[in-house]
């Protein structure tokens, strides 16, 4: 069994924010605007189910960014880890996609793609990375922005091992 160390629970709530900011698939008026409607302050609390569960509290802001981008920032706390991410979500022409970028204070960087679902938005964020030890990490999230809720589902699994951290986190206003 992996123990998982600080870094790697500050990458699996990396990925939470990461993921919890995110936009549609076509950009029509009708869908700039379906994201903007998540601009404001979110508040989550959720479990992260690894060699132990835990409790983990998430905060995060959506603001208005240039043109039709969306800017976002958020922290979330468990066993005592601080981990704080910030971003921008837009239609990207070139890719005739959504995206949200993101970086984080735990060296943790990726971009998620999104899709209209519905009268919601659904993301996917899949990134391969290192742990602090160098083991090869598959980091998968789907975020499911529906009314005036989202829900993130995130997990890190060790290629090696199999062991993997799964955190679930639903955030309203």
């Amino acid at each position: 069994m992996t123990k998982f160390g600080p870094l790697s629970r500050a990458v699996a709530l990396a990925g939470l924010l990461a993921a919890a900011g995110t936009a549609p698939a076509l950009a029509a008026p009708a869908d700039v605007a379906l994201l903007k409607s998540y601009i404001g302050d979110w508040r989550g609390r959720g479990v992260l189910i690894g060699a132990n569960t835990e409790t983990v509290v998430c905060r995060m802001s959506l603001t208005q960014g240039n043109q039709d981008k969306v800017n976002y920032s958020g922290r979330c706390s468990l066993a005592g880890t601080q981990l704080s991410v910030a971003g921008t979500m837009a239609y990207v022409e070139a890719n005739r996609r959504f995206e949200a970028a993101m970086s984080s204070n735990a060296t943790f960087t990726g971009v998620a793609v999104g899709q209209k679902r519905g009268g919601g938005l659904v993301f996917n964020l899949r990134e391969r990375d290192k742990d602090e030890e160098g083991k090869d990490l598959n980091i998968t999230a789907q975020i499911s922005l529906q009314g005036d809720s989202i829900q993130v589902v995130f997990e890190v699994v060790y290629v090696e091992s199999g062991d993997s951290l799964r955190a679930e986190v639903p955030f309203s206003r």
